[in-house]
This record gives structure tokens, C-alpha cells and sequence, in this order.
């Protein structure tokens, strides 16, 4: 009971240490930018918006709060030994990653980098310049390694969990080159959560001990403990064209899961033997490397979803409160019939629909490949194709082309479109329309 009561107060202080931490502020004004970006991106595409950036932030935010409470019951039995010189060495590092690719700003990535940058401090250990360059030297040759990857393992295992629960729902479709220069339909699968860690730590002279001794630390745990609140991000990116966004994030979390088990493991066999903490550093870093690299070779081997089928429209996204999700019309779904009337491009659905301006029946073909038959009527304001957004024709003139976000770019709002030239053989620069296609960069 006392050790409870001791708890609660230290997480009530640690929250105060919270409110007054900068990187938590930090990311979370990162999140929302990266969602802004999103929204921005959607209506340059199909000049709607999916969802609400404000929401989706706010969604983001609550996700991590509860995943960074669960972490700290988890690393309360497992252990780590932190300051707030570490603190800040971890997120520096961390914010210098994301200045070359933004999905650098992991834990696993700065933690790799710390350990490596351990590992060869210890080759000169006679080594120590003064001044700022002399600290932080010494702040990381202090840092707990195989405790602080077995804390990125368990933050792994609580982004699987989040990308399951809330990855699918923040997707966003986009019309994409595809094979032979064809368009095709895909999602671009990226988000961020904002964890707040409470961790305890161990502390000479503290008021109480406690009733257990976490796996790292050892002896350092008998003079009692503290806690300290450690602000992390987490994240995950991912693209489809072969999936469905909630396959992909299934597919996606079971790959985290086993990304997370191996560093764990790694991470405790360092603990009981030192020299396997560079093994179990690089280790984080390949394998992270690995699994962004599979996904990439992977969609590129498989074939797109979101193309027409040689008798009606293939379903990209629909759009969330629209007559198309009252419907239940669903991505990947084909529309076959608007109004009895027969549809193969988007002309022909608009065509199909202004037939009866006040009622509509559609005839729609499942995942499955069965038929299910649906009818509404049609009010004013609604959505020209009530709210269903198609995969991409041929002659669609916009196109996204996705490369690596800079912190600057993200900063900088701006989406980079760029014309593009016909594809017809021998046309040249100066002979293509004003019609040419554009290429949105993200």
C-alpha cells in the first residue's frame, strides 16, 4: 500500500515534469503538421478531404498516451537506469536522424546509433576532451544500452498494437505511376504517436525500496528508486497498392511484433554478456532497415489492387459520412451498375447517375465476387460519385510521386507539382499541351 501511495505521487510530479518537457510539445506540433500535410494532399488529388487533421491528431495523441502507460507498467518489471542529461542526448540524436529522412525519428534508430557510438568510445577510453563535446562523451559512455533497446523492443511491440488499432484508419489513396507507366490506385499508410514514458529508476537514498527487482539494474535497485518522464515518438510508413489498408496494417503489426521479440531478446542476452550489446545495436538498425526494405520489394512484386476490372469501377476509398459509407460500399469493392445502366469509366457513373437526379440503385460486386444490390436517394450537396472515389483512368492528369519526407519539406507545406510530358513516341518538350499530366512529390 505504501509503495503504491509512493508511486502515485511520483507519477503525479513526473506529469508536472511532463507539462514542462519541450519534445513532448515537440512532437506533438510534428504530428499535426504531418497530418496538415495529409489533408493537403487530398484535396489536391480529389479536392475533398478524408479526414479531419485536427481529429486525427487528437486520435494520435490519446493512442499514445494510453500505449506510453501501458510501456511503463511493462518496463517497471524490466528496468532502466536514465538521467535527464540521457533524456536529452536520446532526443538530439533523434531530431539530427530526422533531419535526412523523417521516419528516422524512432527509437530504435537513435538508441542503434547511441550504441554504436558506445561501442567505439571504447576503444579510447583515455579520451576526455572538456567543455560540451566532454559531456555528452561522457553522458553516453554512461547510457544503459541493452536496457534502453529492450525499452525500443517494448515500444515496437506498442506501435504493433497501434498500427492494428489506428494505422488502416488514417490511410491515404493516391493515384500512382505504376508498372509499364500506368496508373494505378494506392494508400500511403503513415502516423505518428506521442508516448509519455514514466519510468522509475533506480536512486541511492530513496524513501522506499521496491517490493520486486527489475531484470537491468541489479544491485542499483537496493538504495531505492525514482522516476523520471521520458517524451518518445513512435511511427510507422508504409505504402500499398497490392493491399487493403487494414491487410497491410495487419501484415504490417505481426512483422513488428517479430521485429520487437528479437531486439528483446538481444537486449537481455546483452545484459547477462556485454559484448553482444553491438551485435544487438546493429541489429536494431538492420532489422528495422529490413523490414522498410522487404515491404518495398514486396508491393513491388505484387499486383495492384486498385485498377478496373474489364466490367466496372474499382472502389479506392470512400469517403467517412458520404452516401457511398451509408451504403456500406467498401474499398476494393467494384461498382457494376449505376441505375441498371452498365459503367466502365467515371464519365459513364456520372452519366448513369444524373439519369434519376432524386433516387439512385447501384449494383456492387464484394471482395467476394457476389453482388449486392443497394439504393438511396440523392439529395442536394451530395457527392457527385456520392462520395466514392475510383481508382485512376488512363487519362487521369494527376499522378503522386512518393520520396523520402524531409523535415523540411514537412515545414515548408508546399506539395511540388510537376508537369509531366505525353509518353507518345517522338513528342518532344515543346510539343506537348497544356493538358500534360502533373506529379504531385511527397
Amino acid at each position: 500500500m505504501e509503495t503504491a501511495k509512493e508511486l502515485l505521487w511520483l507519477g503525479l510530479d513526473a506529469g508536472l515534469q511532463l507539462l514542462m518537457q519541450p519534445f513532448y510539445y515537440i512532437s506533438i506540433i510534428f504530428i499535426a503538421l504531418l497530418y496538415r500535410r495529409q489533408v493537403l494532399l487530398e484535396r489536391k488529388l480529389f479536392h475533398v478531404r478524408l479526414n479531419g487533421w485536427g481529429m486525427q491528431t487528437w486520435r494520435t495523441f490519446l493512442g499514445g498516451l494510453v500505449a506510453g502507460i501501458a510501456v511503463s507498467i511493462v518496463m517497471a518489471f524490466l528496468g532502466i537506469s536514465l538521467t535527464f542529461a540521457a533524456v536529452i542526448c536520446i532526443w538530439v540524436t533523434a531530431l539530427v536522424l530526422m533531419l535526412f529522412r523523417v521516419r528516422f525519428l524512432c527509437f530504435a534508430y537513435s538508441i542503434g546509433v547511441l550504441g554504436i557510438i558506445q561501442f567505439v568510445l571504447s576503444w579510447f577510453p583515455e579520451w576526455q576532451p572538456e567543455g560540451l563535446l566532454g559531456s555528452a562523451i561522457t553522458t553516453i559512455s554512461s547510457l544503459d544500452i541493452p536496457a534502453l533497446l529492450a525499452l525500443a523492443a517494448v515500444l515496437h511491440f506498442a506501435e504493433a498494437v497501434l498500427v492494428v488499432l489506428q494505422g488502416s484508419k488514417f490511410a491515404t489513396p493516391l493515384f500512382l505511376e505504376g508498372k509499364r507507366g500506368k496508373l494505378v490506385g494506392g494508400y500511403h499508410m503513415q502516423s505518428f504517436w506521442p508516448l509519455p514514458l514514466f519510468l522509475l529508476i533506480p536512486a541511492s537514498g530513496g524513501s522506499m525500496v521496491l517490493p520486486w527487482t527489475p531484470f537491468f539494474g541489479g544491485e542499483a535497485w537496493s538504495g531505492g528508486f525514482s522516476m523520471l518522464v521520458l517524451p518518445v515518438l513512435i511511427g510507422f510508413g508504409e505504402m500499398t497498392h497490392s493491399m487493403l489498408p487494414r491487410q497491410k496494417a495487419a501484415v504490417t503489426s505481426k512483422r513488428l511484433v517479430v521485429y520487437s521479440a528479437v531486439v528483446l531478446v538481444l537486449s537481455l542476452l546483452a545484459e547477462w554478456w556485454s559484448p553482444l550489446m553491438i551485435i544487438a545495436a546493429i541489429a536494431a538498425l538492420v532489422l528495422h532497415e529490413g523490414l522498410v526494405w522487404y515491404s518495398r520489394n514486396e508491393e513491388n512484386e505484387r499486383s495492384p489492387v486498385f485498377v478496373h476490372p474489364s466490367h466496372g469501377l474499382r472502389v479506392l476509398a470512400v469517403l467517412p459520412g458520404s452516401p457511398a459509407d451509408e451504403l456500406g460500399i467498401l474499398a476494393g469493392e467494384t461498382i457494376l451498375k449505376a441505375n441498371g445502366t452498365l459503367v466502365h469509366n467515371k464519365e459513364q457513373l456520372h452519366a448513369a447517375l444524373r439519369q434519376n437526379s432524386a433516387f439512385c440503385k447501384l449494383e456492387v460486386q464484394n471482395h467476394q465476387g457476389e453482388s449486392k444490390f443497394m439504393q438511396r436517394a440523392i439529395y442536394a450537396g451530395d457527392h457527385h460519385q456520392l462520395g466514392a472515389i475510383v481508382a485512376p483512368d488512363p487519362d487521369d492528369n494527376l499522378s503522386v510521386k512518393l520520396k523520402p519526407l524531409s523535415v523540411f519539406a514537412l515545414l515548408g507545406m508546399k506539395l511540388n507539382v510537376k508537369n509531366k510530358v505525353a509518353a507518345n513516341p517522338g513528342q518532344t518538350k515543346a510539343d506537348s499541351t497544356p493538358d500534360k499530366p502533373e506529379t504531385v512529390e511527397v
